[in-house]
């Protein structure tokens, strides 16, 4: 259950805003003083903190806020500071560290909304990948449950670079970040390019990515990916190994070894035929091709339709 601390005494103006709150599966939480507040916050934080303008009969709204974001045991509670149309005028955001704001009074059905919202933007700003900012591993799980419940022929498209440690440890992290930046894009693109409409990309972490398309998409995406993959990889390879075409790295028990250039692996799980029920068969699934498309030279894509 979803924890709301409510600091001050005009924000639940009305009965109702409480009762719709505890009718969503929200606990509710009353404090009319400072040190009440601030003590909840240390003792046992909530998940959503609201707040007012002047609360306690003065300014201490500032000093409450500064408490939540010096909680260490809930990092980024969500914050929404109530307040009225004149008290807008000359505040300076960014001394006041808030997620968003409501103007009293607040109806019922306006709280909720706002609640809502704060609690998806939480979700949506924490789970994006730091480097390529594009959807993390909740969102990922989501959207492939999302494609298993529609019943629709989807294709859950794993992507995996090959030799990216080897080749981070030869270039270097900063080298390989590009590398990754580079991967992101020419997925976010291709994608967008061939098939928008109904589609999902998201990284995984590391050198992992997955993109969702409807099925009749999968193959034309895959080889436009990896043509443009193809296209641009030496521009993030020296002269030499080109020549070579291999570089020397150390494998994962530490001896020296030849490895081949980097290429894209693809591992595809189709969606038709309604055999997954969950999104850990899929990804069960996924490993077993991503081990078979990883042993093959270059970069290729692998197609499972064992649900057809």
């Amino acid at each position: 259950m979803q924890r709301i601390l409510v600091a001050g005494d005009t924000i639940l103006h009305t009965p109702a805003s409480k009762l719709v709150l505890e009718a969503k599966g929200y606990q509710v939480i009353s404090c009319t003083r400072l040190h009440s507040a601030v003590a909840l916050l240390l003792e046992d934080p909530p998940d959503l903190l609201i707040t007012e303008r002047g609360f306690d009969g003065g300014h201490h709204d500032r000093d409450l806020i500064e408490a939540a974001k010096a909680c260490l045991q809930k990092a980024n509670i969500p914050i929404i500071i109530a307040l009225t149309a004149e008290e807008l005028t000359g505040i300076a955001w960014d001394n006041l560290p808030v997620d968003d704001f409501m103007l009293k009074p607040i109806p019922p059905e306006v709280l909720l909304a706002r609640i809502e919202l704060a609690q998806s933007r939480l979700v949506r700003v924490f789970d994006n990948n730091p480097l390529s900012r594009l959807p993390g591993n909740t969102s990922i799980l989501r959207a492939i449950q999302k494609t298993i419940d529609s019943k629709d022929a989807y294709g859950v498209c794993y992507i995996d670079i090959d030799n990216f440690k080897p080749y981070n440890d030869r270039y270097g992290f900063a080298r390989g970040d590009e590398v990754l930046l580079m991967v992101a894009r020419l997925t976010v693109n291709v994608v967008e390019e061939i098939a928008r409409n109904g589609s999902f990309v998201g990284h995984v972490g590391g050198d992992d990515f997955v993109f969702i398309v409807r099925e009749e998409h999968i193959e034309p995406v895959c080889q436009r990916l990896i043509a443009n993959f193809e296209r641009v990889r030496n521009m993030f390879l020296s002269p030499e190994d080109i020549k070579e075409g291999c570089f020397i790295g150390e494998d994962r028990q530490g001896n020296r070894t030849s490895f081949d250039l980097l290429s894209l692996s693809v591992a595809v799980v189709t969606t038709a035929g309604g055999i997954y029920g969950h999104y850990g068969e899929i990804s069960a699934v996924a490993s077993q091709i991503k081990h078979y498309v990883k042993s093959l030279p270059g970069s290729n894509y692998v197609v499972d339709r064992r649900s057809h």
